[in-house]
């Protein structure tokens, strides 16, 4: 009863200073806001602000919220988890399986797993223009591209 009320005197208050702007020749603002005023009226029609003010004093539906917010976390943990593992289980095996498809073009190792081939014996350049390239050369190596 006293939603219903509250939302009554906010919309009669929205209508008069929609009134007060179309007065002052405004007349989309007033448009605008006579919209916005008559939303808590429709509400209290509709029996929405019934609905909300039986939910609020509701333990039952604040133990439904509880449970649903339960459950979003435990989604979302279980996403955060899946993320950090790099998928889920069967694309883990999918990956761990096919390892023939691993190897870069003109590698002669595979690019996953651990490094097999012995380092090459090639001293780090004198400074000059190949310098700036020589630590991505190395990291290229590594990887067999």
């Amino acid at each position: 009863m006293i939603a219903e009320t509250v939302c009554s005197a906010v919309s009669a208050a929205g209508l008069g200073i929609a009134v007060v702007t179309a007065y002052r020749k405004r007349f989309l603002a007033a448009t605008r806001i006579a919209a916005y005023a008559l939303v808590p009226v429709g509400l209290v029609m509709t029996g929405v602000v019934g609905w909300l003010a039986d939910t609020a004093f509701s333990p039952t539906a604040w133990a439904g919220f509880g449970v649903l917010g339960a459950a979003w976390l435990l989604f979302a943990g279980t996403r955060a988890v899946e993320r950090r593992r790099g998928g889920t289980r069967a694309e883990r095996k999918a990956a761990r399986g096919d390892r023939s498809g691993a190897m870069a073009a003109g590698a002669s190792a595979p690019s996953l797993g651990p490094a097999t081939r012995p380092a090459t014996g090639s001293a780090p350049r004198a400074s000059g223009a190949g310098d700036d390239f020589s630590d991505i050369e190395a990291i290229l190596k590594k990887h067999g591209i």
